[in-house]
């Protein structure tokens, strides 16, 4: 802990220094600054373009509004000149601007941009924003402007963002690669854990930010990058909210009323939802396996019926205490209760393809679990513009209870009812979460940001498993233990942010402590691990005539393992194969390098980039067969990988109602490494798309088609066929625009499949997993005192995964 005190002292003695503001290197240059919001709505205004003309009425700067609709420029000569304000849709407006040399910044203050109503009378949608904006470090998908978007769960959401995709087990990927860190607000959440993310619903999420090469100001986990989950918060003043109603086919029942009070000074907030559903999913194994020449095959299939109730709290307030300060505290719980069923047939048989033998093993589990976690932040922002400083603290705590009873009968040769068998786990973690950040503009063109975070996260879990014989329960295998998990990351970060002419440039560097420790009651694991780590980033922008820009970037990474991986007990529903955590694994360390271009015409968007991956110690499943004949899945450590790849995002609206969508992502690896005399090393290519069109009419009706393709891959073990899959979606507004109804089917004939061929020595083992079927949803939105696409606050859920 001392050592870790002492970074955090370095870290912030050293950039207090660095933070004394300095003059302007220019005293005859000028800072203008502002924001950009719709008149209506009170929303910022996005890619509005605004420019500062001289009395001749020449262009002395031009640029665009950010997502928040705000604009600066620096480096303004005095005197009388105009600044314009343009969006396609709205009105032009015009203003003057003096500006005298006694001024160093100039506060243009909210200009609000008004529809052009002869423009509206042509068209029924004016200046509407693309779901997808490209950005030259990020791509940032907003749900309000996706029909699919707006029902189902954050994991279907994450399926129809660029470069991002969420496998049957709940792994999200990025370019491929599971090695991504998910955020929520811009931190760790309880929520992104495995299956987790099926408990936000996709109309809480406002956008999604994805970030290949992040800046030392994130934190440095996730070597592909990190995906930013921004959930909604209530923008417009007075008493307002919404009512979410959906029901689907399998069964999806979802009841969410959110209500708000905002005035000057306050702004109360609450949401309550419920949540009930079902899923049906369907996995089927065909093996086949050499015993001393001898080859046995067994064909299996597992019917999966999901039952999940959910209900969500979430209260909190805003307070603002003077025009420079504000107080935030919030309250969240979110609690289920999980009801599974599950039937897995095995067909044994020999050479011949004769039946020689049957078993029929039937699950049924029930797990609830209770998340909570307490919010708090502190907000300061000066007369400097930019100068900002920001406290943050979450605690969470949360437990879970499962139990699964299996009952197993041989049905061939002879009918034969097995012994029973039990499961029991329980878990408990707390977690905390401490961070303060600080920006400091050191003149016109140069900020200086740092910044210091500490997390500790506590978890708990105890696991038995227990098998029935004459009337009496008793422990299988030894497994009866309990694991104990304590994680402690501290951080410290400095970047600096300049630019010189058209160049601009960020140079950061993130310091890490990481202490791990694995031990269970029965003293088979203790393993302790404790590192510090540097993590330099750069980025370097280069403005391009006519809008264009080109960017280059490199950071450094750290992949660390997540505890499922750690975990080494499994629950026993298969007789032939399980997954088991391998407490031994090492983090591994990646150096990413990428560069972007960005241009943008009036019709057409285009984002092409090129990146290298250097892992090392990359973390790989390993399957192989136990003395007892049972797959076992382990991850482990190999000696590293090589990626080089292609990606391109592209945006098309060749009409004021058309929007087409494309992006693909084409890369080449190369993994080398050995693990119990198991060869790893293997080269391979990876290609992956997607297609997304949008139509809306004239009479507030919309209709939305998503095709998704993932081409086969292979590494040193197994083969992934390809896969594509289709969703459509429909929206019409109502009532005035007060209401929307939705209608959207994902999974359109049943095509969402994964289909994988493991191969080892002595077997072959092919997989088909159908985790969801085609669902249909109907949903309608009713807001109070909102318009369409506004929503109220909403939860930033957890600070761990």
């Amino acid at each position: 802990m001392k050592r870790l005190l002492i970074i955090f002292i370095a870290v912030f003695y050293c950039t207090s220094i660095l933070a004394q503001p300095s003059g302007s290197s220019d005293p005859k240059k000028k800072t203008v600054y502002g924001i950009v919001q719709e008149q209506q709505a009170k929303m910022p205004v996005v890619y509005a373009t605004v420019s500062i003309k001289d009395q001749s009425m020449k262009l002395i700067a031009a640029g665009i509004t950010d997502e928040k609709g705000a604009f600066k420029f620096n480096d303004i000569p005095p005197g009388k000149l105009t600044i314009e304000f343009t969006m396609m849709g709205y009105l032009i407006i015009t203003k003057p601007l003096l500006i005298t040399a006694a001024m160093d910044h100039i506060n243009t203050g909210t200009t609000f941009l008004n529809a052009d109503s002869r423009l509206l009378k042509e068209i029924s949608i004016t200046s509407d924003q693309p779901a997808i904006t490209l950005k030259l470090d990020k791509k940032v998908f907003e749900t309000g402007k996706d029909i699919l978007s707006q029902t189902g769960s954050a994991v279907e959401l994450l399926n129809g963002v660029p470069a991002v995709s969420v496998g049957p087990s709940g792994t999200v990927s990025l370019r491929g690669s599971s090695n991504v860190l998910v955020l929520i607000n811009g931190r760790r959440s309880g929520l992104t854990q495995g299956n987790a993310l099926e408990q936000i619903p996709a109309d809480q999420v406002e956008r999604v930010e994805v970030i290949t090469n992040p800046s030392s100001r994130y934190d440095a986990a996730g070597s592909s990058g990190i995906i930013n989950i921004i959930l909604k918060k209530n923008k417009k003043g007075g008493f307002n909210g919404q009512l979410r109603l959906v029901g689907g086919i399998p069964n999806e029942t979802r009841i969410t009323p959110s209500l708000s009070y905002k005035s000057d000074k306050l702004n109360v907030f609450s949401t309550f939802g419920i949540r009930l559903s079902d899923y049906v999913g369907l996995y089927t194994t065909n093996q086949s396996v050499s015993n001393n020449g001898a080859i046995t095959f067994l064909n299996q299939q597992q019917d999966e019926n999901r039952h999940d109730d959910a209900k969500l709290l979430y209260v909190g307030a805003d307070y603002q205490l003077n025009d420079q300060q504000t107080v935030t505290v919030a309250f969240l719980k979110n609690s289920t209760h999980d009801h599974d069923k599950t039937a897995l047939n095995y067909k044994y048989m020999n050479t011949g393809n004769a039946a020689d033998s049957s078993l029929l093993r039937n699950g049924e589990s029930w797990e609830r679990r209770s998340y909570n976690q307490l919010e708090f932040n502190y907000t300061r922002k000066f007369k400097q513009p930019g100068k900002k400083h920001t406290i943050d603290i979450q605690y969470d705590f949360w437990n879970s209870d499962k139990d699964w009873n299996l009952g197993t009968k041989k049905l061939l040769p002879v009918i034969e009812i097995l012994p029973a068998i039990r499961t029991s786990s329980i878990g408990t973690s707390k977690d905390f979460m401490a961070q303060t950040d600080f920006t400091q503009p050191l003149d016109s063109n140069t900020t200086l940001e740092f910044g210091l975070k500490a997390e500790n996260r506590r978890v708990t879990s105890e696991f038995k498993a227990e098998q029935q014989m004459a009337g009496d329960w008793s422990i299988i295998d030894n497994i009866n233990n309990q694991l104990n998990y304590n994680e402690l990351i501290g951080g410290g970060y400095a970047q600096l942010g300049s630019k010189i002419g058209k160049l601009a440039y960020q140079l950061g560097l993130r310091t890490e402590l990481t202490r791990v420790r694995v031990e269970d009651r029965a003293g088979t694991y203790n393993n302790n691990k404790n590192y510090v780590r540097l993590f330099p980033t750069l980025s370097l922008t280069y403005q391009l005539a006519k809008g264009g820009a080109i960017q280059g970037s490199y950071s450094k990474r750290i992949n660390r393992p997540s505890l499922n991986l750690l975990y080494p007990f499994n629950e026993l529903t298969d007789y032939n194969a399980m997954f088991i955590g391998n407490p031994e694994l090492n983090p591994s360390y990646a150096n990413v390098f990428e560069v972007g271009f960005l241009q943008r015409w009036n019709t057409f968007t285009l984002n092409p980039s090129v990146y290298y991956q250097n892992n090392k110690g990359t973390i790989q499943n390993y399957t192989f067969r136990n003395q007892d004949g049972i797959f076992i899945t382990t991850p482990v450590n190999i000696d590293g990988e090589i990626r080089r790849g292609i990606e391109l995002s592209a945006i098309y609206n060749p009409l004021q109602w058309l929007q087409l969508n494309t992006e693909f992502n084409a890369y080449s690896f190369k993994q080398t490494g050995w693990y119990q005399a198991h060869n790893f090393n293997y080269s391979g290519n990876v290609f992956t798309s997607r297609l997304s069109t949008q139509v809306k009419f004239k009479n507030k009706l919309s209709l939305q088609c998503r095709y998704n393709f993932t081409g086969a891959q292979s590494n040193a073990q197994s083969y992934s066929a390809a896969m594509n899959y289709i969703d459509l979606g429909a929206s019409k507004n109502l009532l005035k625009d007060k209401a929307t109804l939705l209608l959207d089917i994902t999974n359109l004939f049943n095509l969402h499949k994964y289909q994988t061929t493991t191969t080892g020595n002595d077997y072959i083992l092919a997989q088909t997993s159908i985790p969801n079927a085609a669902r249909y949803r109907l949903t309608f939105v009713y807001r109070l005192n909102l318009k369409e696409n506004q929503s109220v606050r909403q939860a930033k859920s957890g600070n761990r995964n």
